[in-house]
């Protein structure tokens, strides 16, 4: 298992960096967005490319950050039954859900894509669209980020296994780390707190002054 759980890290941390990498594509696919937006209304001007470009960015943030959001237990949940259950009756859930619907699911998604992508590159495909993109791109996207989910589901599955056994923390719990600004808030709070306390207790001593 002490093995399996370094296979683990290193998966979390490749997983860690493509996402740390590929979020920045939502402040570019805004970017684009909005300097498409102003040169259309502005100068009546516009682009397929820039508006498949948006498409393809996206693509590409929902594809190969799935993994990365596994990895941070941010996928949505609806644990109406599930959330009653004890932590080791969560975590077998988590074991059958991976090995019977994500690896089925991401491993078929791979094998039906990948054809795709390949004939899309052997034709050089391009957008019907006039100004168009080269398409096999935005096909490659898919296999692609289908892989990433399915090596962290392995990850994710050691981990459970490691819980089961003793060997490390719920991998299930969020820690949340807070960021600057909220922790500049909570200190300034504290600080207001601390001189409310100081001043009630100065009134209080004038109050009972003779």
């Amino acid at each position: 298992m002490s093995s399996l759980l370094s296979v683990s890290r290193i998966i979390d941390w490749l997983s860690e960096r493509i996402g740390h990498t590929f979020y920045w594509l939502v402040l570019v696919t805004v970017l684009i967005s909005a300097a498409n937006a102003v040169v259309r209304k502005a100068f009546n001007v516009s682009s397929n490319s820039f508006l498949e470009i948006q498409w393809y960015l996206f693509s590409a943030i929902f594809l190969f950050l799935a993994g990365y959001t596994l990895m941070r237990n941010d996928h949505v949940r609806i644990d109406v039954v599930a959330g009653r259950l004890s932590k080791r009756a969560q975590t077998w859930i988590d074991i059958v859900g991976t090995v019977f619907f994500l690896f089925p699911m991401a491993g078929l998604l791979m094998w039906l894509s990948w054809p795709v992508f390949v004939d899309a590159y052997q034709r050089h495909e391009i957008s019907t669209n006039a100004g168009g993109l080269v398409i096999w791109p935005a096909r490659l996207l898919v296999p692609i980020g289908f892989l990433l989910l399915l090596i962290q589901g392995v990850s994710e599955l050691i981990k459970r296994f490691a819980f089961l056994r003793g060997l490390i923390p719920d991998p299930s719990e969020k820690h949340v780390e807070k960021t600057a600004e909220e922790e500049l808030a909570a200190e300034i709070l504290k600080t207001r707190g601390e001189l409310s306390i100081q001043e009630e207790i100065i009134r209080q001593a004038k109050g009972d002054r003779p």
